[in-house]
């Protein structure tokens, strides 16, 4: 096991403290969360400082064009609030909004730029009626950090300097490259003066800055730019956006309990049945690179993964079965359904209460999204965020507007509205929220204290890279940062995916021979926890990734 561990841990930024912590996907984000809580701010205050700097140093990750989920846990009380802050389809939307003449889906890297892949952004929204609820230092003050580093400048960081110069989208389609100047190969400074004119406007004026007046009708006129099925986002859709205060979801896992994000996101839930079934197994006596041990992981994820495309999508239009889904008795009948010695054919949806599996299961859709950031937070009263963001792909619709990059987030929407006949909970719809796979969580231990802080970025993989590093901590009784630097190993039901340069690869022979098909790939999660030690927290942040953690 050591040898599998240090394949990572040694690059893992991690801090120790005996009161706060921040973790953010960028050093300079981070240190903005720090400076406010130096400044007497709280948790929740740091989220919005952190998330407005995120916008500048991680543009193609995440920002106020975009949208996201926080979970917020007030220490004094022990009451948590969940916000929802995720993207909304607009009124003109219908059903067949990514088919080809009404038949075929649209090729994913066509409908990624196009203008109908916009959504009206929640993110501003929800962090201001988050912070409304929880914050303590005025709104005004949180954006200090972000205009002036925005409008002084930073390194361009290297990560967005590879995915510049290797991303072709962005010079094929004119007029959508984002963030001018910071694209030219000859100046490797990031300022962006206009971005701070908009921070400042929000700081000033909330969420009506972006959702009307000029830098509505601006963001209107980027979605709907070009001749390739241009957007149809109204000032209407804008001004009419409400975030949404939900449930978190919450079930057990052995001797804790976990709290994440409910639909419609499918993250607390996906993670919810994968451990349920992986509970009826002894995975703590399981070595972390056996075959043995990728074998359940993988087969758990797919019976999660075939539920999901089925009944998750956005509550407020379809009734999803939360409760059934993390039922443990209906979770025992899914781990029967899995074979040690082989794995299954192709993964079964179950319907809780009714049937453990469906015959002649649909085959799973493939999500080729890989974006978003994620923010984890404990102040010195030990209040704590978990904050997930995203403009979708890297890089969202490839539309800049005013210094800031609109989301491609409505291609989270299963383009085709039917499967064998049935309706689609995560069809189009106006109005309505796409399936996430954001999964922000708390993790509790029997005296229901506050034990782990955890989300990654990584579309859909999100789901994986949390479950394997929730493993890696309550089954293996690793450290966060050696949790999160394990060989990153999931299954989305198309096919198992193997981190490259991981000893993981010397077990490609041995699961193919267990019947799965495997992909050896690059796997960037992008992992930012915190957990509780002796006298205080240690954060750690994601060693593939730019992160900082901050005491």
């Amino acid at each position: 096991m050591l040898t599998l561990v240090a394949l990572c841990a040694s690059t893992v930024s991690f801090a120790r403290s005996p009161e706060q912590v921040v973790v953010a996907a960028h050093p300079l984000a981070a240190e903005a969360g720090l400076e406010i809580l130096q400044r007497g701010g709280n948790a929740m205050d740091a989220a919005v400082a952190v998330q407005a700097t995120l916008t500048f140093v991680e543009p193609h990750e995440s920002g106020i064009g975009g949208g996201g989920f926080l979970l917020f846990r007030d220490r004094a009380t022990g009451a948590m609030s969940f916000h929802d802050g995720r993207e909304t389809a607009p009124a003109a939307a219908t059903p067949e909004r990514f088919m080809a003449a009404g038949r075929w889906p649209l090729p994913f890297p066509l409908a990624v730029v196009s203008g109908r892949a916009v959504g009206v952004p929640g993110l501003v929204p929800m962090l201001y009626a988050a912070h409304e609820a929880h914050g303590r230092l005025p709104w005004k003050d949180l954006f200090e950090p972000a205009i002036t580093l925005a409008e002084t400048g930073a390194p361009l960081p290297d990560r967005m300097q590879r995915q510049l110069k290797r991303d072709p989208t962005l010079r094929l389609f004119a007029g959508t490259r984002p963030l001018g100047h910071a694209a030219r190969q000859d100046d490797p400074q990031l300022r962006n003066p206009e971005l701070a004119d908009v921070l400042r406007r929000i700081a000033t004026e909330g969420p009506a800055a972006l959702n009307t007046g000029v830098l509505a009708n601006n963001l209107v006129a980027a979605a709907g730019r070009g001749g390739w099925l241009p957007g149809d986002l109204t000032v209407e859709d804008l001004a009419s956006y409400r975030p949404q205060q939900r449930e978190p979801v919450c079930g057990r896992y052995r001797r804790w309990t976990l709290c994440s994000a409910p639909p419609p996101s499918s993250g607390g839930i996906a993670l919810l049945q994968m451990l349920g079934v992986l509970e009826h197994f002894d995975l703590p006596a399981m070595a972390p690179d056996s075959p043995a041990t990728v074998h359940l992981i993988a087969e758990a994820s797919r019976l999660a993964f075939a539920d999901r495309q089925r009944h998750l999508g956005d509550p407020d239009f379809v009734a999803v079965p939360t409760a059934g889904l993390i039922d443990p008795d209906y979770l025992a009948e899914r781990a029967r359904l899995i074979n040690v010695e082989r794995a299954m054919g192709r993964p079964p949806p179950g319907i809780p209460g009714v049937t453990p599996q469906i015959e002649d299961p649909p085959p799973l859709e493939p999500d080729p999204e890989a974006g978003t950031t994620h923010v984890s937070i404990i102040d010195a009263e030990g209040n704590a965020v978990a904050l997930t963001s995203s403009i979708e792909a890297p890089f969202g619709s490839r539309r800049a507007v005013n210094g800031y990059l609109l989301n491609s987030q409505l291609t989270d929407f299963d383009f085709a509205p039917f499967r064998d006949g049935q309706a689609v909970a995560n069809a189009v719809a106006p109005g309505k929220r796409p399936r996430s796979s954001m999964a922000p969580t708390f993790v509790f231990d029997e005296d229901d204290e506050l034990v782990l802080v955890i989300g990654s970025r990584g579309g859909s993989r999100i789901i994986g890279y949390v479950l394997k590093t929730l493993i890696g901590v309550l089954d293996w009784e690793l450290p966060l940062a050696e949790a999160v630097a394990l060989p990153n190993v999931l299954h989305r039901g198309q096919q198992l995916e193997i981190e490259a340069g991981t000893v993981l690869v010397d077990r490609v022979r041995e699961l193919e021979a267990l019947g799965h098909r495997v992909d050896v790939r690059v796997l960037e999660s992008g992992l930012h926890g915190i957990e509780r030690v002796a006298g205080g927290w240690r954060g750690a942040a994601d060693p593939r990734m730019e992160g900082r953690a901050v005491p």
